[in-house]
């Protein structure tokens, strides 16, 4: 993949999810949203933290990884869909692969298998 193609897609993904996060919760939920990017192994998250009264909430809203010429969501605990607003910015489907859904399922979602 051409490094500017690669460029083109962190910034996308880095942008869809700082939006993500910066959506708040609503009460009762006391929740911090932190993204996490490392473009050293291309991979981009968001991680959910805090308090539900007085149970302990922490887990991976969103988890996106570039590998090789291909866009793995591996989770997307959004409503809207993640696939959908990289596709909105311009990245084809079959570039998007929908890691969270098993292989004989791929084939039939519209987005690259692998």
């Amino acid at each position: 993949m051409d490094t500017g193609t690669l460029n083109t897609w962190r910034g996308e993904i880095r942008r869809v999810l700082q939006e993500l996060a910066a959506i708040p919760y609503a009460e009762p939920y006391k929740l911090t949203k932190r993204v996490a990017f490392d473009d050293d192994t291309n991979t981009y998250a968001v991680i959910v933290h805090g308090w539900e009264g007085p149970r302990r909430l922490h887990g991976c809203l969103a988890h996106i990884e570039i590998n090789g010429d291909k866009i793995w969501i591996q989770q997307d605990g959004t409503e809207y869909g993640l696939a959908t607003e990289l596709v909105e910015a311009g990245i084809p489907k079959e570039s998007i692969v929908l890691g969270f859904k098993s292989e004989w399922v791929r084939p039939h979602t519209g987005f690259a298998v692998a």
